[in-house]
């Protein structure tokens, strides 16, 4: 593994193949928000810590190609965020593999780096979020070597939480910006986070 950061060695991929069942079963990426499509606010806050973007989506896969390059889910239907980070493994060119979910606006400025410096030294293929409550198990980095294990996961229908366990996960401390992973689900959580934005 490459001794320093490098975000030429990342791709991050946005999980975006959710249900949206708090909003009525609209697709939550593509929700306004402060007047941009809230997928936009996630590019753009992993845009300069990553070399490559992939978004997981489900449906309306010509809406998020504007944004980035799309990679579906393996399997037919919905089958939680395992699926999406299978077939962003899959889609991988990039040696290591970012995951964010599509309703958080904000990822901290340095996740990438801190996930990916913790993993290092440890000499761990897989690094998490944890926020100084709880892990955060859709923010975390991946060794694209992980693919094979995440389909295994996939078939045997494990919670992403313990796949992650299983593959030795360390946890990386994020309680400095627990704000950082913040997530919107329903209308009022839109509605907040734009009163907060516009003061």
């Amino acid at each position: 593994m490459p001794l320093r950061f490098n975000p030429a060695d990342i791709t991050a991929a946005i999980l975006a193949g959710g249900e949206g069942r708090r909003l009525g079963g609209r697709d939550k990426g593509l929700q306004p928000l402060s007047g941009r499509p809230l997928i936009a606010h996630v590019v753009t806050a992993l845009a300069a810590q990553v070399q490559n973007l992939l978004i997981c989506a489900n449906r309306n896969t010509a809406q998020y190609a504007a944004f980035a390059s799309v990679c579906a889910d393996r399997t037919r239907g919905f089958h939680g965020p395992v699926a999406g980070i299978e077939a962003a493994l899959v889609n991988c060119t990039t040696a290591w593999l970012l995951t964010v979910p599509v309703d958080c606006p904000r990822p901290p400025p340095d996740l990438s780096r801190r996930l990916y410096d913790v993993a290092h030294a440890a000499d761990a293929k897989l690094a998490v979020a944890y926020d100084g409550m709880r892990r955060q198990p859709l923010f975390a980095i991946y060794s694209r070597e992980l693919a094979t294990s995440a389909l295994s996961a996939l078939n045997g229908n494990l919670p992403v939480w313990r796949w992650q366990d299983e593959c030795g996960a360390v946890e990386v401390d994020f309680s400095d910006v627990p704000q950082g992973f913040l997530n919107l689900n329903s209308e009022e959580d839109f509605k907040l986070w734009e009163e907060r934005e516009l003061g």
